[in-house]
């Protein structure tokens, strides 16, 4: 019986808290704040009451309730569809559009087609310290399902490293079942760099834009008449049809759906009440608005509700900047307002308003949609002209619940208190669309606070620069608060307002100025994954790099200037390789390297280090065309350079180990193993110096080193390969005791490398015990990420074969080949270009090992002709290191062939092997 149809019984018991768990998925959960995102099974809604509905108008407009039946969008279902039931088993897809445009509703008649058509749906809730999990388990095994779909709503706003732990759960990783991850966003903003952290886990990726609703063609109407008919049945109201449109639905206010069904909803309403919709949206909101207040005081002074109209206002004001969460987080926000009224009481009235979505633990739900909360927030807030009441209240209390941290926590973040990132979002959000917010309310609070912009996350940062009439000079200040290197849950944003900055920069820059301005365009844009935008400005640094050299008219002057353009050079090529062109990558880094050398002329000894890295930038751009020899020379002189500078300056050491490894995998390719252990050994040395130190910043690159160093101390056949590399294994044992799930993989990789070192050390024993464990590890691996794992798992597995061979058990290690060989051809057929090399060498390997046993011929010789026909298809990309494992492996198949009188196939083995190889 497979793990995935074994019964499970999950018990969740929690005394004085809040039990949650999960089966057939990883919970990712932070000690001090509960999980990262909860998981849960979608379930279409059930229909509330209509005598509750019609209380609240505003409540048929939650697109959790499904009042409206799905009209319209058919073509963009049809788009989910096919992208559902075609292309890879993994695939993503970012479906966005602005707030009220119906993606909500979309995603859920998608999940429910999806459910139809046998498959199982997931949805995906963010919000640590803020969300409460549904009690209990969720059993999101897919047995018997014909896939998974996950929705992930408000993806835009969730940090990258949130997005990318979920993203690698186990949940959508399960070899043979297809995975559908749809994610919901406002704008596009965030995808590339989603898509990127997508790439490690060779999946499918799409963007979908959801367009406005189009004026012409009557869909607009068609929305509008299959609303009015779901209210008017909530309302008991059967004439329906002569209801119309309280304006023109052609104007540009009702190109958003929930435009179109908020006229409908008024439309009807006001028939019911005898009142005369107005026409236009701001006035159909205040319209809703009124009706919210209207419950208020009903339940106030008709149904015996403790909390006065006046504070219930405060508080679903309270609750659209904090969102809901834990009760008790609740309780001490109302507290801090000092209302007139008992937090607790309060709490238990806003519930009856507003029923928490979630567990009944959860408090201060917010009022649904987000679009009707960001009109709320705008309207209560003093600086409008609408005919609806501002109050006194209201910037104070925004003041309250959104002062953000003023100082970085100790390991140089700003922490989020909680709400800021939400608060600050809706009131961008409703900035966008009422003039006074900016001005008035939000852009005065982050001069006093920038820091909380970049507190409340990349999100925030991207809608700031989007308002028209942000001032450059707070942007500015924000900017300043922006950490100097790549912040993966910032970078995003980060991007957004230094591109927002560039033109008013640029309006007073003198000529290095500007080329400051287009650097760090590039490298905010290159670090949010937006390579397409980050060029131009790549080029426009180097151009204007040009300029200031052109322009020096000192020796210091053109110092300066050439250091920029070397600079700028290695950027715009590292650029290009992104966007896979290469040639041009390389044509960059030449004159980069050009550039340098005359720098380094100028001024000898001083700028050996820009020197290096240069060398560097053009060696990697050179192995990336194929030119491996051409990079080794390269190489070879970086490393003199950073050796050099490290024996006079120890600020250079890391550069120098660095580079020094770069250097024996390149030897190691090369075919020159005695080379490649001196300076992977000297890499080692100087990293056991910097962690003696420092031993927390560099435990990490020495373990590697260590790994590097045994594999090629083994290559050379060197005694001392089985001790370093167990210090390697031990090192990744103790660093996957701290964190599993960033180093069992590695540890895997070092278990099986000291395996073979073992056995060649005469320690045979021991040997199969490390890679039994590497299998072990990579089993485990690779059932939770099969894209990731399952590719290592069978490698391992082969090399544990060869060694039981060794061992006497023939028949176990036979099995395990046949088995472990099938699955990397399917891995090869699936994607050539990723697994054909490895391939290549798994099979040479098998190879030799048949050679040596009485009855392996045949296989043997099939193995070599199987590596050969992948790799004559193209040789010019046979790495050189291949052509000694070519004859070593031929060498011993042919003598198996002869010693049985099979001359003419010994011949032809060996004339394909010397046509490849040229040996």
């Amino acid at each position: 019986m497979t793990d995935e149809h074994r019964p499970v019984h999950q018990e969740v018991r929690v005394e004085g808290g809040f039990g949650y768990g999960v089966i057939g998925a990883d919970l990712h959960v932070f000690a001090d704040r509960g999980p990262v995102y909860v998981l849960e099974e979608f379930r279409p809604p059930t229909e509330p009451d209509p005598a509750w509905l019609v209380e609240m108008p505003s409540r048929m407009l939650n697109a959790r309730h499904e009042i409206v039946e799905f009209t319209g969008r058919q073509d963009e279902l049809d788009q989910l569809r096919r992208w559902r039931g075609t292309g890879p088993r993994l695939a993503a897809r970012w479906l966005h559009a602005p707030g009220g445009q119906g993606k909500t509703r979309l995603a859920a008649r998608f999940a429910e087609d999806s459910i139809e058509a046998g498959w199982k749906v997931v949805t995906a809730t963010h919000g640590p310290g803020t969300v409460l999990p549904p009690p209990g388990s969720q059993d999101l095994r897919t047995d018997g399902a014909n896939g998974l779909l996950l929705i992930v709503d408000y993806a835009d706003r969730w940090p990258l490293t949130h997005l990318t732990w979920l993203l690698s759960n186990a949940l959508l990783h399960r070899s043979g079942v297809p995975a559908r991850v749809l994610l919901l966003a406002r704008s596009a903003d965030v995808w590339p760099a989603v898509r990127a952290a997508l790439a490690n886990h060779q999946a499918g990726t799409s963007a979908q834009r959801l367009p406005e609703l189009p004026d012409d063609t009557g869909l607009r109407g068609e929305m509008f008449d299959a609303a009015r008919e779901s209210f008017a049945r909530r309302y008991g109201i059967e004439d329906s049809g002569a209801i119309e449109p309280p304006g023109p639905l052609g104007a540009p206010d009702f190109g958003l759906t929930l435009a179109v069904h908020v006229a409908a909803l008024v439309a009807v309403d006001a028939r019911r009440t005898g009142r005369r919709p107005p026409a236009d949206m701001a006035n159909l909101t205040i319209y809703l608005l009124d009706r919210e207040h209207l419950h208020w005081t009903n339940l106030f002074e008709e149904r015996g509700l403790r909390t006065p109209p006046a504070v219930m206002n405060r508080t679903v004001f309270t609750a659209a900047l904090t969102g809901p969460g834990p009760r008790a987080p609740a309780t001490a926000v109302l507290e801090s307002l000092d209302l007139a009224q008992p937090a607790e009481q309060v709490l238990d009235d806003h519930a009856l308003c507003y029923p928490p979505a979630g567990p009944a633990t959860s408090a201060l739900e917010p009022l649904y949609p987000d679009r009707l909360a960001e009109d709320f927030l705008a309207l209560t807030l003093p600086g409008h002209d609408a005919d609806y009441p501002a109050q006194d209240w209201a910037a104070p209390t925004t003041a309250t619940l959104l002062d953000g941290p003023q100082h970085p926590d100790a390991t140089g973040h700003l922490a989020d208190p909680g709400h800021l990132a939400r608060g600050m979002t809706f009131l961008a959000a409703a900035a966008q669309r009422w003039p006074h917010v900016g001005p008035r309310h939000l852009y005065p609070l982050l001069r006093e606070s920038p820091r909380s912009a970049v507190a409340a996350g990349s999100a925030v940062l991207s809608a700031l620069a989007d308002l028209d009439d942000v001032e450059p000079d707070l942007l500015e200040a924000i900017a300043a608060h922006f950490p100097r290197g790549r912040r993966a849950d910032l970078d995003v944003g980060m991007a957004a307002v230094v591109v927002r900055l560039a033109p008013h920069r640029l309006r007073t820059a003198d000529l290095p100025a500007e080329y400051d301005v287009h650097a760090e365009v590039g490298a905010r844009l290159g670090n949010a994954g937006r390579h397409q935008q980050e060029l131009p400005a790549r080029q426009q640094a180097v151009a204007a790099a040009r300029r200031l050299v052109d322009g020096s008219t000192t020796r210091r002057q053109r110092l300066l200037a050439d250091r920029a353009l070397t600079t700028s050079l290695r950027d715009l090529s590292r650029c290009l390789h992104h966007l896979q062109r290469d040639g041009e990558a390389l044509d960059a880094a030449a004159e980069a390297v050009a550039t340098a050398r005359r720098v380094a002329r100028a001024a000898p000894g001083a700028h050996d280090a820009e020197l290096g890295h240069a060398i560097y930038a053009h060696a990697k751009a050179l192995s990336n065309l194929g030119r491996r020899r051409e990079a080794l020379a390269e190489l070879q002189e970086a490393v003199a350079l950073f050796r050099d500078l490290a024996a006079r300056d120890r600020r250079y050491e890391k550069d120098l180990a660095v580079h020094l490894t770069a250097l024996g995998a390149t030897l190691t390719d090369a075919a020159r193993p005695a080379e490649a252990v001196e300076v992977s050994a000297e890499a080692v040395g100087v990293l056991r110096r910097l962690a003696e130190t420092d031993p927390a910043a560099h435990e990490v690159e020495l373990a590697e080193l260590l790994l590097h160093l045994g594999n090629r101390l083994s290559q050379a056949g060197r005694p001392e390969a089985a001790d370093v590399a167990t210090e390697a294994v031990e090192a990744y044992r103790g660093l996957a005791r701290l964190n599993p799930a960033a180093h069992e993989p590695m540890l895997a990789r070092a278990l099986q490398s000291q395996g073979p070192c073992l056995a060649r050390a005469g320690r045979l024993p021991e040997a199969l015990a490390a890679l039994e464990e590497s299998v072990a590890v990579l089993s485990r691996l690779a059932r939770a990420v099969p894209a990731s794992y399952e590719p290592r798992l069978i490698e391992s597995s082969l090399v544990l074969a060869g060694f039981l061979f060794f061992d006497g058990q023939q028949e176990r290690a036979l099995g395990i080949q046949h088995e472990q060989l099938a699955a990397y051809r399917r891995l090869v057929r699936g994607d050539p270009d990723a697994h054909e090399h490895r391939f290549t060498v798994l099979l040479l390997s098998f190879a030799g090992q048949c050679a040596g046993m009485p009855d392996g011929a045949d296989r043997a010789l099939a193995a070599v002709r199987e590596a050969l026909a992948l790799c004559e298809r193209r040789p010019a990309d046979v790495p050189v290191v291949f052509h000694g494992m070519f004859t070593e492996a031929g060498r011993g198949v042919r003598e198996r062939l002869e010693q049985q009188g099979r001359h003419a196939e010994s011949a032809e083995l060996r004339a394909r092997i010397a046509a490849l190889t040229g040996l």
